[in-house]
């Protein structure tokens, strides 16, 4: 009687390393996409150019005041009048007695917005203020 050779079988192997590839190619995918789509908080400004820039380095509780050109005012992204500002940054900085308030303003904001907004800030009793610039080249 003749005897049929065993077939063996081979056993299915889920093979990682592509896998794992693939992942990776997903993830660096959706981490640039989303990156790109979510906007960014507060107003694109532009902001005016000096010769004279230096660091801002304080270990004060910083609260930053944005102002755009058509004269709206936000606070950490969020849109605030003229009159709800000093509240605004006193609920920022909580019960802490000393805090800079930074203004942002954009090159061609108003200057009267700007000379209102340092007014209210230096009247509520804030009393280090400073205006961001960008170093001129």
């Amino acid at each position: 009687m003749r005897q049929w050779q065993k077939i063996t079988q081979k056993k299915a192997r889920i093979e990682i390393i592509p896998m794992i590839d693939v992942m990776m190619f997903l993830l660096v995918f959706f981490v640039l996409i989303s990156v790109n789509v979510i906007p960014a908080l507060g107003i694109k400004t532009q902001q005016p150019n000096s010769s004279q820039t230096q660091s801002l380095k304080t270990p004060d509780i910083q609260v930053i005041v944005t102002l755009g050109k058509d004269g709206e005012i936000q606070i950490d992204g969020k849109n605030v009048s003229l009159q709800q500002m000093v509240s605004a940054i006193r609920a920022k900085t909580g019960s802490s007695a000393t805090a800079a308030v930074i203004v942002n303003s954009d090159k061609g904001a108003e200057v009267q917005t700007l000379v209102d907004v340092m007014d209210e800030i230096k009247a509520s009793g804030l009393g280090k203020v400073s205006l961001a610039t960008r170093q001129r080249q």
